[in-house]
């Protein structure tokens, strides 16, 4: 509102258009005050204007006003601009639950040029969210497990989650020089295509499995409220491939990936450099509540497993930052 629409604020106060501020948080409390603000000044579109957790309630809020919602990312970190599906947090930052919206947004529109004068961290975020679509989509393909639509995934499903995953590798680093630079060049524009586009369909049509539920479970932890959605799922997929026995040489190469963005690699990357056990276990414990997609991964997955799982992948990154020292 102080930044992107100045320029634009008698055009849009000349047009009736309402503008309010997004408090921060994806939770109830949220929601309930902007459904006052929606059926105060008799909204029939909803604009959502920013990153993940505004986009995400813009869209649940759309949703429950029965009024179709415009998507404007402002910054790339994450997949929710196209899904269908959004999530809750309580107030403080933990995580709540999924909600699915009766449909997906009717408008999507990224501005690169807007995406290229955000900080680079946000685009490197993305980055990590769109890193698990691959793994998560292989892992639901491969037990039969349900997708975000309450379907099974298809060809086309999977092709475009393997496809945000090589374009991730091919594209990445170019783009976060870019990025860093506030330049829109075609690798910045392949990102945020992964990024947004094909992260977003891929998880969705796909399903999702380790890597979220992870990242679902980090939240339980306060030192992690901090750092970013796709920070803390780049740890989960990390964790994805020790808990899923993936093949060395593809764990080095994602490794590689985390490492040349700069996605977190270690518990310490992520605010948890003296975790105790204890406390890791209360996240192992989140990540395999009942609904959780973790449970797409093949055999039982078990919170003693997630825990030893997390310790051995933040073992592996503390071994190569040693290596590269």
């Amino acid at each position: 509102k102080n930044k992107i629409l100045v320029p634009y604020a008698n055009n849009l106060a000349a047009n009736s258009i309402f503008i309010e501020p997004f408090s921060g948080e994806c939770c109830e409390e949220e929601l309930s005050r902007l459904a006052d603000v929606i059926s105060r000044e008799k909204a029939d579109v909803l604009v959502g204007m920013g990153g993940g957790k505004a986009i995400d309630t813009a869209k649940i809020a759309a949703d429950r006003a029965r009024i179709p919602v415009i998507i404007v990312p402002t910054i790339a970190s994450t997949d929710a601009p196209c899904s269908g599906c959004a999530i809750l947090y309580s107030a403080q930052g933990a995580f709540d639950s999924v909600y699915y919206q009766k449909t997906n947004p009717q408008v999507v529109l990224v501005d690169s040029a807007v995406i290229a004068h955000a900080p680079a961290r946000f685009l490197i975020s993305g980055m990590g969210d769109a890193l698990a679509t691959w793994f998560e989509a292989r892992s639901c393909d491969r037990t039969r497990s349900l997708n975000e639509c309450g379907g099974y995934s298809t060809l086309t499903g999977l092709h475009l989650a393997q496809l945000c995953y090589d374009t991730l590798l091919a594209y990445g680093p170019a783009a976060k020089i870019a990025v860093s630079q506030h330049l829109v060049t075609p690798a910045l524009n392949h990102i945020i295509e992964a990024n947004i586009l094909l992260s977003g369909i891929g998880f969705e049509s796909s399903g999702l499995a380790a890597a979220h539920s992870i990242h679902n479970g980090l939240t339980a932890l306060p030192e992690t409220h901090s750092f970013y959605h796709g920070e803390k799922v780049a740890f989960g997929v990390l964790t994805g491939l020790q808990l899923t026995d993936a093949a060395p040489q593809e764990t080095q190469t994602v490794y590689a990936f985390c490492e040349d963005i700069g996605l977190p690699t270690t518990l310490a990357d992520i605010g948890l450099a003296n975790v105790s056990r204890e406390n890791l276990m209360k996240a192992a414990e989140k990540s395999c509540a009942p609904a959780e997609g973790i449970h797409h991964e093949a055999g039982k997955i078990t919170p003693e497993k997630v825990l030893t799982a997390m310790l051995a992948a933040n073992a592996v990154g503390e071994a190569r930052k040693k290596n590269r020292m």
